[in-house]
C-alpha cells in the first residue's frame, strides 16, 4: 500500500501545478496585458495628438501657444515712435566749435569746469548756436545743444545764397558776408564756415575781419544772417513793389 499511495502522492503533485498555472496563467496574462497597454496607450495618444495639433495648427496659432499674446497695433506704434525719434535725431546736425576748461578761483581752492560752444543746425534755413558750462565734458555739450536749439534763426535765402552784402558784429568779432554766384561753394573758415554750412547756404563769400574767438566769430555770423533782408520785405517797407524798387535803382 506504501508503494501505491507514494505514487498516487507524485502523481497528484504532478498534476496541481500543472492544474494552478492552466488556470492563472490566462487571468495573470490579462493583467499584465493590461498594465503594459495601458502606459503605452496613453502616451502614444498623447504624444499624437500634440503632433497632430502642431501640424494643423497655422503660425498664428503656434505663436499664440508658445508666446504671450501681443497687440500688433501696439507694435505698430512702437515702430512709428522709433522711426519718428529717429527722423528727429537725423534733421538736426551738431557739431562741437570749442571746448574749454575754466578755472574759478574761490575760498577753498580752484573750481574746475568746461564750456563748450556747440552749433546746431537742420541744413535747411534753420541755425543756432549755444553754450554751456559744467563740471564734465558730456553734459556741458547736452547744456550747449538745448541752448543752441532754444536760439533758432531763419536764414533768409535766395536760391543758394545770401540777399546782400552785410557785416555782423559781436564783440570784438567782425564777419563780412557777401553773395556768390551758383557753383563758387562755401569760402569760409572756422566757426564762421560751420554756421554756413548748417544754415543751408551753399554758394558764399566771407571773411573775418576782427577778433578770431570760435564763440564771437559765430555769434558775429548769426548777427550778420539776422540783418539779412530779402526783396520782398524791403518792398513792403517802401509801398513798393518789387520790380518798381528795381527800377528806381
Amino acid at each position: 500500500m506504501t508503494e501505491e499511495q507514494n505514487e498516487e502522492q507524485k502523481n497528484n503533485e504532478e498534476q496541481k501545478p500543472s492544474d494552478i498555472t492552466e488556470a492563472e496563467a490566462p487571468i495573470v496574462e490579462q493583467k499584465a496585458e493590461e498594465k503594459s497597454a495601458d502606459k503605452p496607450v496613453v502616451a502614444e495618444e498623447e504624444e499624437e495628438d500634440d503632433l497632430t495639433g502642431i501640424e494643423e495648427a497655422t503660425e498664428e496659432e503656434i505663436v499664440q501657444k508658445v508666446t504671450k499674446k501681443i497687440d500688433p497695433r501696439k507694435k505698430r506704434k512702437k515702430g512709428r515712435e522709433r522711426s519718428d525719434k529717429g527722423k528727429e535725431a537725423s534733421e538736426w546736425i551738431e557739431k562741437v566749435v570749442q571746448i574749454r576748461r575754466v578755472t574759478k578761483v574761490v575760498k577753498g581752492g580752484k573750481k574746475l569746469s568746461f564750456r563748450a560752444v556747440v552749433i546746431v543746425g537742420n541744413g535747411k534755413g534753420q541755425v543756432g548756436v549755444g553754450v554751456g558750462k559744467a563740471s564734465e565734458v558730456i553734459s556741458a555739450i547736452q547744456k550747449a545743444v538745448v541752448d543752441a536749439k532754444k536760439h533758432l534763426i531763419t536764414v533768409p535765402l535766395i536760391g543758394a545764397t545770401v540777399p546782400h552784402q552785410i557785416i555782423g558784429r559781436a564783440g570784438a568779432s567782425k564777419v563780412l558776408l557777401k553773395p556768390a554766384r551758383e557753383g563758387t561753394g562755401i569760402k569760409a573758415g572756422g566757426a564762421a564756415r560751420t554756421v554756413l554750412e548748417l544754415g543751408g547756404i551753399g554758394d558764399i563769400l566771407s571773411k573775418s575781419l576782427g577778433s578770431r574767438s570760435p564763440l564771437n566769430v559765430a555769434r558775429a555770423t548769426l548777427d550778420g544772417i539776422l540783418r539779412l533782408r530779402k526783396f520782398e520785405e524791403v518792398a513792403k517797407l517802401r509801398d513798393m513793389t518789387v520790380k518798381d524798387m528795381v527800377l528806381a535803382k
